[in-house]
């Protein structure tokens, strides 16, 4: 049966690589305007935007820090998501970055065997999120020119992909038995620090040139299924088929009222989604239709995307159908948050417009993301410490209770 599927899948594969060359033959001026837009994206927003995060992870990983951030943060992570604690590393990056990088963290992750199965499959669906960057300067300012949309879009967003993250602790597998930990989580974080670094024992100079040559493995493949998703979907428009794909998605959408406009934006977001939120923004609808729509384009995140996290977690023995459906969910989810609060946050948020946002240079993207990194690193470790100190206060309290 397996080989039957294994077999399924090379012939459809190389079916569509077929069909894909030969679109391109047809329609070559198309593909290759839209490969260079493709590039120029990755260039200028994506590659800066992610390269402090991929390099930061590793190093990270390989110091034996996140360890010790984990340790330090499973009275959190465990109650609320069934996931261990090391899976708040992998949470920040991906709340602070953007896809893929919760992929690729929950990818070493499981490859280390620092989490089962079963809790890999949660944790890929948890740290599954846009960047503020993306969200608020490509989006809100960029796409729809109007800064005022970042607060709903992204607290939209985030507080769905946390909702989606705590169904996602019903997901059931063959999960390893839980273990007793002791309860003394400062000295348990730094033996685990220790152990992980010795475990690990390459140099630092080592470390670095391994972190920096495997980001940039990383950020070329990332950057080539954008540009490949950005081909495709320009032949898709071309050639006609992505009207066939719009008149199904129109049938899904007729229910809910939704402007004809938006069945191009659906259309095209199902595969890429900066091409979808870009054509939700310049719709002919109404705004909170538009912004809605936006909104669920980049919950959902496109199969570009999704290619990028299959590859993140190839080795592993992490499934992919329950990230689909937590992708589904995260899509409906941001869209009833994005209508709920779209109002309310536009009439008390006043934005700044002097923003790097306004100006996406290469550098000040970089700078930005290099801040946000060393950022989330410093919050997680004082939130670490913070619970672990409020624990013994815990203790100690019930303690000496118990002796009067």
């Amino acid at each position: 049966m397996h080989t039957k599927k294994h077999h399924l899948i090379t012939y459809l594969s190389a079916f569509t690589a077929l069909i894909l060359a030969i679109a391109i033959i047809r329609y070559p001026q198309e593909a290759f305007d839209a490969s260079l837009y493709g590039l120029r994206l990755w260039l200028d927003i994506v590659l800066p935007a992610l390269l402090p995060f991929f390099a930061m992870a590793d190093i990270l990983m390989g110091l034996g820090v996140v360890h010790f951030i984990g340790i330090l943060l499973e009275p959190i992570m465990n109650p609320l998501f069934k996931i261990p604690g090391v899976g708040a590393f992998s949470f920040a990056m991906g709340l602070a970055s953007g896809y893929p990088i919760g992929a690729k963290i929950t990818g070493r992750l499981r490859r280390q065997n620092m989490i089962s199965q079963i809790e890999a499959e949660r944790l890929v669906c948890l740290a599954h999120t846009a960047g503020p960057l993306f969200m608020a300067g490509a989006v809100a300012v960029g796409m729809f020119n109007m800064p005022e949309l970042a607060l709903p879009i992204a607290l939209s967003h985030y507080l769905a992909v946390i909702l989606v993250g705590f169904i996602m602790r019903f997901h059931r597998g063959p999960e390893e038995k839980v273990q007793k930990n002791e309860r003394n989580y400062a000295s348990r974080a730094l033996r685990e620090l220790v152990q992980a670094r010795a475990a690990d024992g390459r140099p630092f100079g080592q470390l670095f040139s391994d972190a920096v040559r495997e980001t940039f493995a990383s950020m070329l493949f990332v950057g080539g299924c954008v540009m490949i998703f950005s081909v495709l979907i320009r032949i898709l428009q071309v050639s006609g088929i992505i009207n066939i794909i719009g008149s199904v998605v129109a049938l899904i959408l007729k229910p809910f009222n939704v402007s004809p406009a938006m069945v191009n934006a659906f259309s095209s977001g199902i595969f890429e989604i900066t091409i979808g939120a870009q054509a939700a923004s310049a719709a002919e609808a109404p705004l909170f239709q538009k912004v809605f729509a936006a909104s669920a384009i980049i919950a959902w995140s496109g199969f570009s995307v999704h290619t990028q996290v299959a590859a993140m977690l190839h080795g592993t023995d992490i499934r992919l159908w329950p990230y689909f459906l937590a992708r589904a969910l995260h899509s409906f989810f941001a869209a009833v948050f994005t209508i709920i609060l779209l109002n309310p946050l536009m009439k008390v948020v006043k934005v700044s417009t002097e923003s790097v946002w306004l100006k996406p240079t290469f550098l000040g993207i970089l700078t930005t993301s290099t801040k946000w990194c060393i950022a989330i690193l410093a919050i997680l470790l004082l939130i670490g410490i913070v619970v672990t100190l409020t624990q013994r206060v815990i203790v100690f309290w019930v303690t000496t209770r118990k002796k009067n």
